[in-house]
């Protein structure tokens, strides 16, 4: 029998599509990725943008023991170290991949045999609470943990809604059934981070409270409401403060069976006996507005659904955000894509009860008029790629996002929008005011429901907050003097571009006043260009330049979380001014390679978040700033080096692995990086609706975009060796130079690499 040409070719599709959908992404997805150290994500239960991010406690290190930081502290900012053999219990709340933490709220702890309430030692678990554990008897997936706590022989397993966290404990059947309520441990945890706590017994099966703490985050409140599935028998707690006063508490016992609890450390129990079927389920909803808001979303999401329903729908949740990128790729490549994707779409976090009231930046209660309202904006790191990245696969939410940023702005006394901010909070962390790259690039792209001139109001008075991190004389000199303020120079070239950011937010509101002001302000990283050492330095505020320059040192030179060398190239908006001042194309292409093949030297690697593991000779791909530089031989004349070195990144920086990370994962920032570079593209410059092109590492790719349309990315003959572009065609016609447009990839269509072993030198080269 024929077949025409034209069936042959659908009946393929359809072959590629039911390939593509007969086993579902979240299989590809590994939650323990950069689960030790450098990585500091978390292996537990949560639904993407979750407001719960439920998961195990490995270890009560303390941010201090009295005399100064302790580093290792750093370890957990994620609360869950995969070298660890002991687990403390479960909490509600937690960062992915940051390089400094907070939250770890409300530790859950299923115990049997005689009452501790003490977390002990990983040396002697024996003694307190926790439980040793192995890996042989834990496993994760998208929306689901479970662990054997071998001390109690009891199996936890955890899932979660998008405001509550699910526990179901099956203990041993000839012992009786116990939960430790921890109010006081928290991560980066110190003797005096919790304010208060306060713990009310509703009845035999619900319990409420709240517990306030200060840290990262200094005025942090949130509110729980904890539904159970068998009753309590007994109670009580301990609270190990020393108090002066405790007025006509006095009359009660009040540590035993009495409804009431509250202080700054507050370890509770509750005892079941031993329950019918030997399991028990605890429903804890979270919120940041009161009780009765817990109790809403308790109901709302959790009532009457048993844990195995709840974890379906968190499997397929998860699964409706993942299968809309559909992937043919090598299976390390499918676990690393699938893996990042789930990393991106862990924060920011939805911060709202279900009835859309939530706390804002004033601590008012506000109610959230037509968008979500988000929190945890690491944007120092996610401006770069993560942000990018939600403006092709989460439109809506980036409208959210933007919006929330806005609501920050206005309920902000300093009238300025996000630095770092969570939970109601703002920080203070990092440098430059880079919530603006974020909505100028949700501008340019043409995101709506958000109020523009609203947006561009925002940025400008964000920029011009003259006390906030030398803003005030960076608009008076030109520049940042480092005799004035610390990480002069970086700060220098981030102020740059995100006032260039503005001026194209102005051009496009057609406000001219701003556009002139703003791109002045855009070049002031030409000032600290040093041309007789051929380096971005610090310079004071006479003129002249910081002594004793070394751009290979990172600390007191001016930069923060990394060196000149790689500082140097952190002009993303004017790479054709930076390369006049390298001189020229071939400078710059020599310049590069000299980064990539050059050792930076143990002793100049002075950063917590960097370490020899993700350095490529003295490119630093483990901390952000350096996220666009290979992407910059594009700009020099020599694309196929850009395909070169962001081929050999992705094969030895990202492994499907514990510790598979090769610096902090930064709310999704490094794994934003490699779902680009995996595609093909990278967003070097947010606000320019420009892609830089790279080498991709997917052989079939399909999106399915919020207007309807499907963009669709082939590269063929795509191998570990064929990494270099042979040949590059958008929808039938060929691109001439290595860049693409968001309008391509929102227009729908085919993206088609033809792909080599051998680079073609002079394949997007101008004539």
């Amino acid at each position: 029998m024929k077949i025409s040409k034209h069936l042959a070719l659908c009946f393929l599709i359809l072959l590629f599509s039911f390939q593509l959908t007969a086993q579902k992404t979240t299989d590809y997805v590994n939650p323990f990725i950069g689960t030790h150290h450098m990585g500091h994500t978390y292996p537990g239960a949560t639904l993407p943008f979750g407001m719960v991010q439920l998961s195990p406690e490995t270890d009560t290190i303390l941010y201090s023991y009295g005399k100064g930081y302790n580093p290792k502290t750093y370890e957990y900012c994620a609360g869950y170290q995969y070298a660890d053999n002991t687990i403390v219990g479960f909490t509600h709340t937690h960062f992915s991949g940051t390089g400094h933490s907070d939250l770890g709220d409300f530790l859950i702890m299923p115990t049997t045999g005689a009452l501790k309430l003490n977390p002990g030692t990983s040396e002697k678990p024996e003694t307190g609470y926790r439980s040793r554990f192995s890996h042989e008897r834990e496993s994760a997936s998208p929306g689901y943990y479970s662990v054997i706590l071998d001390d109690y022989n009891i199996k936890a397993e955890l899932t979660a809604t998008t405001r509550c966290g699910i526990h179901q404990y099956s203990f041993p059947s000839d012992s009786d059934a116990r939960i430790i309520l921890d109010m006081n441990y928290g991560i980066y945890n110190y003797d005096g981070k919790t304010i208060w706590s306060f713990v009310r017994v509703e009845n035999d099966t619900l319990i409420t409270g709240y517990r306030q703490t200060r840290g990262w985050a200094r005025t942090r409140y949130i509110y729980f409401a904890m539904s159970l599935s068998a009753p309590i028998k007994n109670y009580g707690h301990k609270n190990d403060e020393k108090k002066v006063y405790n007025g006509f508490y006095r009359k009660f016992d009040e540590f035993h069976n009495f409804p009431e609890m509250a202080g700054k450390d507050v370890r509770a129990y509750f005892e079941f006996g031993n329950i019918p079927g030997n399991k028990l389920v605890v429903r804890m909803a979270l919120s940041a507005v009161s009780t009765e808001g817990a109790l809403k979303n308790l109901m709302a999401e959790a009532s009457g659904k048993t844990f195995e329903q709840i974890r379906h729908e968190a499997e397929s949740a998860w699964e409706n955000e993942l299968s809309k990128i559909r992937i043919k790729a090598s299976p390390e490549v499918m676990k690393n894509f699938y893996t990042s994707l789930y990393h991106a779409y862990l924060s920011p976090t939805i911060y709202q009860d279900v009835d859309g009231k939530y706390r804002g930046i004033d601590q008012n209660i506000h109610e959230a008029q037509n968008f979500t309202n988000y929190t945890t904006f690491s944007l120092w790191d996610t401006y770069r790629a993560l942000h990018p990245l939600f403006t092709i696969f989460q439109q809506q939410r980036t409208a959210d996002m933007v919006n929330s940023m806005l609501a920050h702005y206005q309920q902000s006394v300093h009238k300025i929008l996000p630095i770092w901010s969570h939970h109601a909070n703002e920080n203070w962390c990092m440098t430059g005011y880079h919530s603006v790259p974020v909505i100028a690039d949700a501008m340019m792209k043409n995101i709506q429901g958000f109020d523009y001139t609203e947006g561009l109001k925002a940025c400008v008075s964000s920029a011009n907050y003259d006390v906030y991190d030398g803003i005030g004389d960076y608009k008076k000199y030109g520049y940042l003097p480092y005799d004035l303020s610390g990480n002069a120079a970086s700060k220098t070239l981030e102020y740059a571009y995100d006032d260039w950011c503005i001026a194209q937010m102005a051009k496009k509101l057609n406000k001219q006043n701003f556009v002139s002001e703003y791109e002045k302000r855009a070049a002031s990283y030409k000032k600290i260009f040093d041309p007789a050492v051929g380096f971005m330095r610090a310079k004071h505020s006479d003129g002249s330049w910081k002594p004793e320059f070394n751009p290979m040192a990172t600390e007191n030179q001016g930069f923060i979380e990394g060196n000149s060398w790689n500082y140097s190239l952190h002009v993303p908006h004017d790479v054709e001014g930076l390369k006049a001042l390298l001189g020229g194309a071939k400078k710059m292409e020599m310049y590069l390679d000299s980064l990539f093949i050059m050792e930076l030297p143990d002793h100049e690697i002075h950063s917590e978040d960097i370490n020899k593991v993700g350095i490529i000779g003295n490119y630093v791909h483990g901390n952000e700033p350096s996220h666009h530089v290979p992407y910059l031989y594009n700009d020099a004349g020599v694309p196929w080096k850009t395909q070169k070195w962001v081929r050999k990144i992705m094969n030895t920086m990202y492994r499907p692995e514990p510790g598979g990370l090769c610096g902090n994962d930064d709310c999704g920032q490094m794994s934003a990086w490699y779902i680009f570079s995996a595609m093909g593209f990278y967003p070097v410059c947010p606000g320019s609706n420009e892609y830089s092109i790279g080498s991709p590492m997917i052989d079939d790719l399909s999106i399915t975009l919020e207007n309807g349309k499907t963009f669709r990315l082939i590269a063929k003959n795509n191998t570990t060796e064929n990494c270099y572009i042979q040949k590059l065609s958008l929808n039938g016609k060929e691109l001439k130079e290595p860049r693409l447009r968001h309008e391509d990839i929102m227009n729908g269509g085919i993206l088609e690499f033809e792909m080599g072993s051998k680079p073609i030198r002079n394949y997007f080269v101008k004539p």
